[in-house]
Protein backbone atom coordinates (compact mmCIF):
# COMPACT_ATOMS: atom_id res chain seq x y z
CA UNK A 1 0.00 0.00 0.00
CA UNK A 2 1.43 2.75 -0.92
CA UNK A 3 2.21 5.97 1.75
CA UNK A 4 -0.90 8.81 1.91
CA UNK A 5 0.77 12.33 1.64
CA UNK A 6 -0.35 15.34 3.79
CA UNK A 7 0.00 18.54 4.64
CA UNK A 8 0.02 20.11 8.11
CA UNK A 9 -0.26 24.00 8.27
CA UNK A 10 0.75 26.14 10.95
CA UNK A 11 -0.76 29.16 9.74
CA UNK A 12 2.92 30.34 10.33
CA UNK A 13 3.75 34.16 10.69
CA UNK A 14 6.55 35.70 8.71
CA UNK A 15 8.90 38.33 9.42
CA UNK A 16 7.70 41.73 7.78
CA UNK A 17 3.83 40.10 6.99
CA UNK A 18 1.15 40.23 9.14
CA UNK A 19 -1.22 37.27 10.77
CA UNK A 20 -3.89 38.20 8.35
CA UNK A 21 -1.06 37.40 5.45
CA UNK A 22 -0.74 33.73 6.93
CA UNK A 23 -4.04 32.99 7.07
CA UNK A 24 -4.69 33.67 3.68
CA UNK A 25 -1.22 32.19 2.55
CA UNK A 26 -2.93 28.93 4.35
CA UNK A 27 -5.70 29.19 2.23
CA UNK A 28 -3.80 29.70 -0.96
CA UNK A 29 -1.69 26.63 -0.26
CA UNK A 30 -4.62 24.66 0.85
CA UNK A 31 -6.37 25.23 -2.69
CA UNK A 32 -3.18 24.12 -4.16
CA UNK A 33 -2.95 20.67 -2.35
CA UNK A 34 -6.33 19.36 -3.32
CA UNK A 35 -5.22 20.23 -7.11
CA UNK A 36 -1.71 18.40 -6.50
CA UNK A 37 -4.06 15.42 -4.67
CA UNK A 38 -2.79 15.37 -1.21
CA UNK A 39 -5.08 13.16 0.43
CA UNK A 40 -5.55 16.06 3.69
CA UNK A 41 -4.59 19.61 4.49
CA UNK A 42 -4.55 20.11 8.46
CA UNK A 43 -4.86 22.60 10.61
CA UNK A 44 -3.10 23.44 13.98
CA UNK A 45 -4.56 25.37 16.58
CA UNK A 46 -2.27 27.97 18.72
CA UNK A 47 -3.27 30.81 21.08
CA UNK A 48 -0.88 33.83 22.43
CA UNK A 49 1.73 33.37 19.56
CA UNK A 50 3.59 35.64 17.73
CA UNK A 51 4.54 32.52 15.45
CA UNK A 52 1.37 31.21 14.93
CA UNK A 53 -2.36 32.83 13.59
CA UNK A 54 -4.30 29.82 13.57
CA UNK A 55 -6.31 29.97 16.20
CA UNK A 56 -9.90 28.82 15.36
CA UNK A 57 -9.03 25.87 13.13
CA UNK A 58 -12.58 25.14 12.47
CA UNK A 59 -12.89 28.54 11.18
CA UNK A 60 -10.34 27.92 8.51
CA UNK A 61 -11.79 24.52 7.86
CA UNK A 62 -14.75 25.96 6.75
CA UNK A 63 -13.45 28.50 4.78
CA UNK A 64 -11.19 26.10 2.75
CA UNK A 65 -13.84 23.29 2.67
CA UNK A 66 -15.97 25.59 0.52
CA UNK A 67 -13.26 26.49 -1.87
CA UNK A 68 -11.74 22.87 -2.81
CA UNK A 69 -13.48 20.15 -4.01
CA UNK A 70 -11.87 16.61 -3.38
CA UNK A 71 -9.50 17.06 -0.35
CA UNK A 72 -9.91 15.99 2.78
CA UNK A 73 -9.64 19.14 5.40
CA UNK A 74 -9.47 18.60 9.36
CA UNK A 75 -7.62 19.87 12.20
CA UNK A 76 -4.42 19.07 14.16
CA UNK A 77 -5.92 19.54 16.01
CA UNK A 78 -8.61 21.01 18.08
CA UNK A 79 -6.61 21.10 21.96
CA UNK A 80 -10.34 19.29 23.92
CA UNK A 81 -9.55 20.78 26.97
CA UNK A 82 -10.27 24.33 26.17
CA UNK A 83 -13.74 23.52 24.80
CA UNK A 84 -17.04 21.52 25.64
CA UNK A 85 -17.54 18.49 23.70
CA UNK A 86 -21.37 19.51 22.67
CA UNK A 87 -20.03 22.54 20.75
CA UNK A 88 -17.04 20.70 19.28
CA UNK A 89 -19.47 18.25 17.93
CA UNK A 90 -21.85 20.67 16.23
CA UNK A 91 -19.14 22.42 14.95
CA UNK A 92 -17.71 19.43 13.03
CA UNK A 93 -21.48 18.43 12.00
CA UNK A 94 -21.77 21.89 10.10
CA UNK A 95 -18.36 21.45 8.60
CA UNK A 96 -19.87 17.76 7.24
CA UNK A 97 -22.80 19.33 5.85
CA UNK A 98 -20.40 21.79 4.08
CA UNK A 99 -18.47 18.93 2.78
CA UNK A 100 -19.97 16.10 3.28
CA UNK A 101 -17.00 12.86 3.68
CA UNK A 102 -14.69 15.74 3.83
CA UNK A 103 -13.98 16.56 7.15
CA UNK A 104 -10.94 15.31 9.33
CA UNK A 105 -11.23 16.19 13.28
CA UNK A 106 -8.01 15.72 14.95
CA UNK A 107 -8.58 15.72 18.67
CA UNK A 108 -5.56 17.05 21.23
CA UNK A 109 -4.72 17.52 24.78
CA UNK A 110 -2.05 20.07 24.73
CA UNK A 111 -3.05 23.46 25.84
CA UNK A 112 -1.49 24.78 22.40
CA UNK A 113 -0.25 27.88 24.50
CA UNK A 114 0.89 28.87 27.81
CA UNK A 115 -0.55 28.19 31.06
CA UNK A 116 -2.16 31.66 31.40
CA UNK A 117 -3.43 31.73 28.14
CA UNK A 118 -5.06 28.06 28.65
CA UNK A 119 -6.55 29.39 31.92
CA UNK A 120 -7.80 32.25 30.30
CA UNK A 121 -9.67 29.98 27.26
CA UNK A 122 -11.02 27.52 29.82
CA UNK A 123 -10.16 28.49 33.88
CA UNK A 124 -12.58 25.05 34.94
CA UNK A 125 -11.03 23.24 32.80
CA UNK A 126 -7.40 24.69 33.21
CA UNK A 127 -7.35 24.89 37.49
CA UNK A 128 -8.80 20.90 37.16
CA UNK A 129 -5.91 19.79 34.92
CA UNK A 130 -3.91 21.70 37.49
CA UNK A 131 -5.52 19.27 40.59
CA UNK A 132 -4.64 16.50 38.69
CA UNK A 133 -8.19 16.23 37.28
CA UNK A 134 -8.27 14.88 33.37
CA UNK A 135 -11.23 14.72 31.30
CA UNK A 136 -10.09 14.49 28.34
CA UNK A 137 -10.80 10.55 27.69
CA UNK A 138 -14.41 11.21 28.58
CA UNK A 139 -14.82 14.42 26.69
CA UNK A 140 -13.20 12.22 23.58
CA UNK A 141 -16.09 9.49 24.17
CA UNK A 142 -18.94 12.44 24.69
CA UNK A 143 -17.43 14.10 20.93
CA UNK A 144 -17.95 10.32 19.63
CA UNK A 145 -21.04 10.33 21.26
CA UNK A 146 -22.80 13.17 19.87
CA UNK A 147 -21.09 12.66 16.42
CA UNK A 148 -22.83 9.41 15.94
CA UNK A 149 -22.50 6.57 18.30
CA UNK A 150 -24.66 7.98 20.87
CA UNK A 151 -24.24 8.57 24.67
CA UNK A 152 -25.07 5.83 27.69
CA UNK A 153 -28.17 5.92 28.71
CA UNK A 154 -27.19 6.84 31.77
CA UNK A 155 -25.30 10.39 30.81
CA UNK A 156 -26.65 13.08 32.12
CA UNK A 157 -26.60 14.32 28.51
CA UNK A 158 -28.04 11.61 26.61
CA UNK A 159 -31.28 13.16 25.70
CA UNK A 160 -29.46 15.81 24.17
CA UNK A 161 -28.43 15.94 20.18
CA UNK A 162 -25.76 17.46 18.81
CA UNK A 163 -26.82 19.54 15.93
CA UNK A 164 -26.81 19.55 12.47
CA UNK A 165 -28.13 16.17 12.00
CA UNK A 166 -26.49 15.36 9.03
CA UNK A 167 -26.08 11.62 6.96
CA UNK A 168 -22.46 11.89 7.24
CA UNK A 169 -19.83 12.25 10.02
CA UNK A 170 -16.10 13.31 10.52
CA UNK A 171 -13.15 11.04 10.88
CA UNK A 172 -11.69 11.50 14.47
CA UNK A 173 -8.47 11.38 15.11
CA UNK A 174 -6.03 11.17 18.42
CA UNK A 175 -3.17 13.37 18.24
CA UNK A 176 0.18 13.11 20.15
CA UNK A 177 3.13 13.44 20.96
CA UNK A 178 3.56 11.08 24.00
CA UNK A 179 2.39 7.43 24.89
CA UNK A 180 -0.96 9.32 26.51
CA UNK A 181 -2.82 9.76 23.51
CA UNK A 182 -1.22 6.92 22.01
CA UNK A 183 -2.82 4.67 24.38
CA UNK A 184 -5.91 6.45 23.93
CA UNK A 185 -6.24 5.83 20.18
CA UNK A 186 -5.61 2.43 20.73
CA UNK A 187 -8.12 1.81 22.92
CA UNK A 188 -10.53 3.51 21.57
CA UNK A 189 -10.27 2.16 18.12
CA UNK A 190 -9.45 5.61 16.56
CA UNK A 191 -6.45 6.60 13.61
CA UNK A 192 -3.23 8.02 15.71
CA UNK A 193 -0.68 10.43 14.59
CA UNK A 194 2.22 10.98 16.46
CA UNK A 195 3.91 15.38 16.55
CA UNK A 196 7.53 13.79 15.02
CA UNK A 197 8.22 17.95 14.44
CA UNK A 198 7.79 18.57 18.07
CA UNK A 199 9.95 16.13 19.11
CA UNK A 200 12.30 15.68 16.36
CA UNK A 201 11.34 12.04 16.92
CA UNK A 202 11.66 11.69 20.36
CA UNK A 203 9.12 9.19 21.72
CA UNK A 204 8.09 7.92 18.25
CA UNK A 205 9.04 4.55 18.50
CA UNK A 206 7.56 3.97 22.36
CA UNK A 207 4.64 5.69 21.06
CA UNK A 208 3.77 4.00 18.07
CA UNK A 209 4.44 0.81 19.61
CA UNK A 210 1.80 1.24 22.28
CA UNK A 211 -0.82 2.45 20.10
CA UNK A 212 -0.59 -0.79 17.96
CA UNK A 213 -0.49 -3.41 21.66
CA UNK A 214 -3.53 -1.07 23.00
CA UNK A 215 -5.53 -1.34 19.94
CA UNK A 216 -9.37 -2.73 19.98
CA UNK A 217 -11.05 -3.02 17.35
CA UNK A 218 -14.63 -1.94 18.26
CA UNK A 219 -18.22 -1.80 16.31
CA UNK A 220 -18.28 1.12 13.62
CA UNK A 221 -14.29 1.87 13.80
CA UNK A 222 -11.13 1.01 12.82
CA UNK A 223 -10.85 -2.92 12.07
CA UNK A 224 -7.03 -2.65 12.66
CA UNK A 225 -4.10 0.11 13.94
CA UNK A 226 -4.05 2.93 11.42
CA UNK A 227 -1.12 5.41 11.87
CA UNK A 228 0.67 8.68 10.73
CA UNK A 229 3.29 10.92 11.40
CA UNK A 230 3.27 14.62 11.09
CA UNK A 231 7.20 15.35 10.35
CA UNK A 232 8.92 18.80 9.13
CA UNK A 233 9.99 18.55 5.42
CA UNK A 234 11.17 20.83 2.67
CA UNK A 235 12.07 20.15 -0.36
CA UNK A 236 13.84 22.70 -3.41
CA UNK A 237 15.43 22.34 -6.60
CA UNK A 238 19.12 21.83 -4.91
CA UNK A 239 20.42 20.16 -1.52
CA UNK A 240 21.98 24.33 -1.66
CA UNK A 241 18.67 25.79 -1.74
CA UNK A 242 17.02 23.49 0.87
CA UNK A 243 19.24 24.13 3.43
CA UNK A 244 19.40 27.84 2.82
CA UNK A 245 15.31 27.43 3.38
CA UNK A 246 15.84 25.89 6.30
CA UNK A 247 17.74 28.29 8.01
CA UNK A 248 15.36 30.37 8.93
CA UNK A 249 13.09 27.21 10.48
CA UNK A 250 16.41 26.32 12.14
CA UNK A 251 16.93 29.83 13.48
CA UNK A 252 13.16 30.08 14.82
CA UNK A 253 13.97 26.47 16.82
CA UNK A 254 16.74 28.42 18.87
CA UNK A 255 14.27 31.03 19.82
CA UNK A 256 11.25 27.84 20.12
CA UNK A 257 14.02 26.13 22.54
CA UNK A 258 14.20 29.49 24.77
CA UNK A 259 10.50 29.50 25.32
CA UNK A 260 10.34 32.57 22.42
CA UNK A 261 7.95 32.03 19.58
CA UNK A 262 8.50 35.05 17.19
CA UNK A 263 8.00 35.79 13.63
CA UNK A 264 9.24 33.07 11.32
CA UNK A 265 12.61 35.03 10.10
CA UNK A 266 14.16 35.38 6.63
CA UNK A 267 16.80 33.43 5.87
CA UNK A 268 19.02 36.87 5.46
CA UNK A 269 18.04 37.26 9.04
CA UNK A 270 19.45 33.76 9.52
CA UNK A 271 22.61 34.21 7.67
CA UNK A 272 22.85 37.63 9.48
CA UNK A 273 22.54 36.09 13.16
CA UNK A 274 25.66 36.00 15.74
CA UNK A 275 25.33 32.75 16.64
CA UNK A 276 27.39 31.06 19.66
CA UNK A 277 29.52 28.62 19.53
CA UNK A 278 27.05 26.36 20.93
CA UNK A 279 24.18 27.27 19.04
CA UNK A 280 26.20 26.80 15.37
CA UNK A 281 26.48 23.43 17.14
CA UNK A 282 22.67 23.02 17.65
CA UNK A 283 21.79 23.56 14.21
CA UNK A 284 24.15 21.64 12.82
CA UNK A 285 22.85 19.20 14.56
CA UNK A 286 18.88 19.97 13.55
CA UNK A 287 20.18 20.02 10.38
CA UNK A 288 21.63 17.14 10.03
CA UNK A 289 18.35 15.44 11.34
CA UNK A 290 16.04 17.34 8.87
CA UNK A 291 14.09 16.08 6.27
CA UNK A 292 15.41 18.23 3.56
CA UNK A 293 16.76 18.46 -0.06
CA UNK A 294 16.12 17.18 -3.27
CA UNK A 295 12.54 15.68 -3.73
CA UNK A 296 13.80 12.07 -4.63
CA UNK A 297 15.99 12.36 -1.04
CA UNK A 298 13.12 13.90 0.94
CA UNK A 299 10.72 11.23 -0.32
CA UNK A 300 13.28 8.59 0.23
CA UNK A 301 13.77 9.39 4.08
CA UNK A 302 10.09 9.67 4.57
CA UNK A 303 8.99 6.20 3.18
CA UNK A 304 11.76 5.26 5.03
CA UNK A 305 10.61 6.93 8.62
CA UNK A 306 7.49 5.70 7.87
CA UNK A 307 8.26 1.86 7.13
CA UNK A 308 10.47 2.00 10.25
CA UNK A 309 7.35 3.41 12.64
CA UNK A 310 4.92 1.87 11.21
CA UNK A 311 3.02 4.67 9.59
CA UNK A 312 0.74 4.61 6.78
CA UNK A 313 0.07 8.48 6.38
CA UNK A 314 2.84 11.34 6.49
CA UNK A 315 1.64 14.66 6.75
CA UNK A 316 4.26 17.33 6.18
CA UNK A 317 4.91 20.65 7.65
CA UNK A 318 6.58 23.12 5.68
CA UNK A 319 7.17 26.64 6.90
CA UNK A 320 8.95 28.56 4.88
CA UNK A 321 9.65 32.43 4.97
CA UNK A 322 8.85 32.74 1.29
CA UNK A 323 5.15 31.55 0.16
CA UNK A 324 6.41 31.10 -3.61
CA UNK A 325 9.12 28.76 -1.94
CA UNK A 326 6.78 26.96 0.49
CA UNK A 327 4.62 26.12 -2.97
CA UNK A 328 7.70 24.67 -5.08
CA UNK A 329 8.16 22.62 -1.96
CA UNK A 330 4.89 21.21 -2.03
CA UNK A 331 4.36 20.72 -5.59
CA UNK A 332 8.28 19.26 -5.85
CA UNK A 333 7.40 16.80 -2.99
CA UNK A 334 4.07 15.73 -4.95
CA UNK A 335 5.73 15.13 -8.42
CA UNK A 336 8.54 12.72 -6.01
CA UNK A 337 5.46 11.10 -4.86
CA UNK A 338 3.36 10.79 -8.12
CA UNK A 339 0.30 12.63 -6.99
CA UNK A 340 -2.12 12.36 -9.62
CA UNK A 341 -2.37 16.22 -10.12
CA UNK A 342 1.04 17.12 -9.93
CA UNK A 343 1.84 16.40 -13.91
CA UNK A 344 -1.03 18.58 -14.56
CA UNK A 345 0.67 21.78 -14.74
CA UNK A 346 -2.32 24.04 -16.56
CA UNK A 347 -4.57 23.22 -13.31
CA UNK A 348 -2.61 23.81 -10.75
CA UNK A 349 -2.83 27.57 -9.06
CA UNK A 350 -0.69 29.52 -8.67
Amino acid sequence: MALALSILDQSTIASGRGADAAIRESLALAQLADALGYARYWLAEHHNSDSHAGAAPEILIAAIAATTRRIRIGSAGVMLPHYAALKVAEQFRVLEAIAPGRIDLGLGRAPGSDGRTAFALNPAAAQAMNQGTDRFPAQVQEVLGWLGDGLPVNHPFASIRAQPEVPTRPEVWMLGSSEYGAQLAGYLGLPYCFAHFITDGGGAEVAMAQYRQSFRALPGRLEAPHAALAVFALCAATEAEAARLFSSRALWRLSRDRGIYPPLPTPEEAAAHPYTEAERQKIERLQARAIIGTPEVVRRRLEALAEELGAQEVAVLTPVHDPAARRDSVRLLAGAFGLEGAADGAAIPA
